[in-house]
């Protein structure tokens, strides 16, 4: 007799699929677990979703999203072809994964401490991997990542700058070493966060042809709910990740999404208050925590990363959850110590910095 699993496929049972920062249906938390940006999008995306809803939903969207394509590109001084849009980062680097990292006899790089996305992709496309551990001041460690012997492994390099979960930004000296260490191969570089306080590596692509660079919508433009992200590149690049896109899904970016993401790149203003005020107010929260005893790390996004010497990360992660506090806990080695703290309003963060003074004594 057939169990229910015997009817998938057989690499589905051997999958470790990603696990999403919690959702919770209930009202009055202070929900600082998903880096979500605090504040919402900017009014004129609001109003542009609203017009486009009210258009020709009986048509399929635009397949190359060029409303969106042409906003990113007026942004950041680039051609238009360069651009690739996607359903949310996470499908650009999917498409990317799929396109660029599969070679037979090579691993893909990547630091051990990172986005957990990139080895699920890796499952899910059967792509082997190489880690890298990061220093022990949770930097990353660009003389090991290059070292001639891994290079000539390597099916590609990738790392998120600034870093996730660490928030700890490589400087743009650094990408470049990567860049001219493996001139073969596609060196990825995913920028979720670069929009709160660090510096893109966008400008490079005109000067490296095995750059790539993913952007996402959801953090710095308040657009988590609409999924919209992009990937910068070479024009042959780009074509690499079309050529997967539409053997997939030739309309992944739907009308009201290509609105809503080009207004938010073209409403620069709302852009710029709204990055400013949460950095700001991660910088008032990394001296409140450093405080109450915190070891903070460096951070150049909308989170920081923090441990407290004298208390157990899983103690506090339930002390904080039980006054309505969500904050986000890794289970994994040499980080399993550390909270991640995504970026609230000022009074958000506040009310976190309270009840940890309540839970320490």
């Amino acid at each position: 007799m057939s169990t229910k699993t015997s009817y998938w496929s057989p690499i589905v049972g051997e999958l470790d699929p990603y696990v999403p920062g919690e959702q919770p249906k209930i009202d009055r938390l202070v929900k600082l677990n998903t880096n979500e940006n605090p504040y919402p999008p900017s009014p004129k995306a609001i109003a542009a979703i609203q017009a486009a809803a009210a258009g020709r939903l009986e048509l399929y969207p635009d397949p190359d999203a060029s409303l969106v394509r042409d906003a990113v590109a007026k942004y950041h001084g680039i051609g238009a072809e360069q651009i690739f849009v996607g359903n949310g980062s996470d499908e650009v680097l999917a498409h990317a994964f799929f396109a660029f990292f599969q070679h037979a006899g090579r691993s893909l790089v990547m630091p051990d401490i990172t986005y957990s996305f990139y080895t699920v992709y890796c499952g899910l496309y059967g792509i082997p991997y190489s880690v890298v551990p990061l220093r022990d001041d949770m930097q990353v460690d660009i003389g090991a990542l290059t070292d001639p012997a891994r290079v000539a492994q390597a099916a590609g390099i990738i790392v998120a700058n600034p870093n996730a979960p660490t928030g700890i930004e490589l400087p743009l000296a650094d990408i470049e070493r990567l860049l001219q260490a493996y001139p073969e191969q596609v060196v990825l570089v995913d920028e979720a966060y670069v929009d709160f306080g660090g510096t893109s590596a966008i400008g490079l692509v005109s000067r490296y042809p095995n750059l790539l660079v993913v952007h996402t919508l959801s953090k710095s433009r308040s657009l988590a709910g609409l999924r919209v992200g992009f990937a910068v590149g070479q024009p042959h690049l780009i074509e690499g990740l079309e050529r997967v896109k539409n053997s997939f899904n030739s309309y992944p970016v739907d009308r009201l999404a290509s609105a809503g993401a080009a207004a938010a790149y073209e409403d620069v203003d709302y852009f710029e208050q709204s990055r400013q005020a949460v950095m700001r107010t991660r910088d008032e929260l990394t001296v409140s925590l450093q405080a109450l005893g915190f070891e903070v790390l460096p951070s150049k996004t909308n989170f920081v990363f923090a441990r407290h010497p004298g208390h157990d990360a899983a103690g506090l992660l339930a002390g904080l959850r039980a006054e309505g506090v969500l904050v986000r806990h890794f289970k994994k080695p040499r980080i399993s110590q550390y909270l991640r703290i995504s970026i609230g309003t000022p009074e958000q963060c506040t009310r976190l910095v309270d009840v940890l003074r309540g839970i320490l004594g």
